[in-house]
């Protein structure tokens, strides 16, 4: 095992020389050179979106393979069509009022840590932004994802070459151990570090010492006020939790409903394959979810007929995902953190207001600073829950998951959501190629600068009278004002 830990560790030193290399030739390429690498990259990621889909569920048995088809697609094209008129080379704007023009410099060498929730995406995601900014990339690996996230980047880094860019522009790691992380986040040849994956991961990620973007959990609570379409709310609500089995960490994680619609949306959840649990089963089923450590891995990307099957429980053919009313947030009552899998917990309360208050409460327990989705058409109570929220999207009348990542939104194509200082991050954004480029700034001096300094010239000619020490005075006391 220590002969394997130091064999990674010295690929992951080569791969930051090759990339760091590859970037100083590549930092000179012109916005053409680039742009046509980078529409390369997506011919190729769209023309192996499903045999990529198929690799990552067979090797990780997550989620689901149409699910992950339609991910690696957006992942594609869908970022492309945001990114692809993006100026990140040369002058990228000029404020000619105020006589400052600013100029795009790359970063260097940025390290994709890649998740096993969404491993072919992401690769494809961060090596099309860190690309268009004229940076080099070197991936690691999930352990459990890294066969198919090291085939997503080898297709990555063949277009990327064919279409002229330098040998060694995106690399990674075949020998996936942490020891390789960690020489990878503390390399001097990396300049940044864009993390997906756990907690920990992320954590040790800002402490690096190196510049990061990293993502917190995404618990974000759904809350269903009076007049909202509740048949179309639920139906949001049920696709975006059934998509690729809520791998999506903007995906919706708890359901909040006022007392006068309660029934009215239950009747709904269950028409569309929502299985209300009983106190007991929903315990049985926390139990299963969660281990001293966190969520069981095993549980991850799992739909909520096959997590039914495993506790045991008796559900109807139709079942899409499992439901357990709870009725406080915290340790006690598990269903209240993030279930990336076919699983929700739900709340009822008195009125928008104390919903307001349930919905902080599951925010401030976990997912600070991501996200939270509310169906209505009263917008004085949409702007009120923008106003009051501790998260930094707020979704309105759309599945969570898809409006999170700006598939069903106008937000930044991404899938690194970034939860402000509030989750821990450096960044509020869906992070872009911007987020991944210096700018240098050209500034034009536009006032004049006048010095009310007295002269000390021992040859100044100048009478020292009374009225002049006066008015000395009053200059130096207004300055000191």
């Amino acid at each position: 095992m220590l002969d394997f830990d130091l064999s990674s560790i010295q690929e992951a030193r080569d791969l930051a020389v090759s990339a760091t290399e590859a970037q100083k030739k590549y930092a000179n390429f012109s916005q053409e050179e680039v742009d046509r690498i980078i529409k390369a990259m997506v011919d190729a990621a769209m023309s192996n979106a499903e045999w990529l889909a198929r690799m990552a569920v067979d090797e990780t048995k997550f989620g689901v393979f149409e699910d992950k088809i339609v991910k690696n697609q957006f992942a594609a094209q869908g970022v492309y069509e945001y990114i692809k008129d993006m100026k990140t080379v040369g002058v990228i704007n000029e404020d000619k009022e105020k006589k400052v023009t600013e100029i795009a410099a790359p970063v260097g060498v940025v390290l994709g840590i890649i998740p096993s929730t969404n491993p072919t995406s992401t690769v494809i995601y961060k090596c099309l932004i860190s690309l268009k900014a004229r940076n080099a990339i070197v991936i690691s690996p999930h352990p459990s994802a890294s066969r198919c996230i090291f085939a997503a980047a080898q297709i990555m880094q063949k277009a990327a070459i064919s279409a002229g860019a330098p040998e060694g522009i995106i690399g990674c790691l075949s020998k996936c151990t942490m020891a390789a992380t960690n020489e990878l986040m503390t390399h001097p040849g990396v300049a940044l570090i864009l993390a997906t994956g756990g907690s920990g991961l992320v954590r040790a990620a800002y402490s690096s010492g190196k510049p990061a973007y990293g993502v917190g959990p995404g618990n974000v609570p759904a809350f269903i006020e009076r007049t909202a379409d509740i048949p179309y709310a639920v139906q949001c609500i049920i696709d975006s939790k059934t998509f690729d089995n809520g791998t999506i960490c903007a995906s919706e994680q708890s359901i909040v409903v006022e007392e006068c619609m309660k029934d009215q949306v239950i009747t709904e959840l269950k028409a569309r394959g929502a299985y209300f649990m009983t106190p007991e089963e929903t315990k049985k089923v926390a139990a299963m979810l969660f281990t001293s450590r966190g969520m069981n891995a095993s549980m991850v990307g799992k739909s909520g007929k096959y997590i039914a099957q495993k506790a045991g429980l008796a559900v109807p053919e139709n079942t899409k995902v499992l439901i357990g009313e709870q009725q406080g947030v915290g340790k006690d009552y598990p269903l209240s953190r993030e279930k990336l899998t076919g699983v929700l917990g739900f709340y009822t309360e008195s009125d928008w207001v104390d919903a307001c208050k349930r919905c902080i409460q599951l925010l401030e327990y976990e997912g600070t600073g991501h996200s939270l989705a509310i169906h209505s058409q009263n917008e004085d109570i949409i702007k009120e829950f923008g106003l009051k929220k501790p998260v930094f999207r707020i979704l309105v009348n759309t599945p969570s998951a898809l409006g999170g990542i700006g598939y069903a939104t106008g937000l930044a194509p991404a899938l690194t959501l970034g939860c402000g200082t509030w989750g821990g991050s450096s960044t509020s954004d869906n992070v872009t190629p911007l987020h991944l480029i210096n700018k240098k700034r050209i500034a034009y001096g536009i006032k004049e600068f006048h010095s009310n300094k007295v002269s000390t010239n021992n040859n100044d000619s100048t009478e020292i009278t009374p009225d002049l020490i006066t008015t000395i005075v009053k200059q130096v006391m207004a300055q000191i004002r």
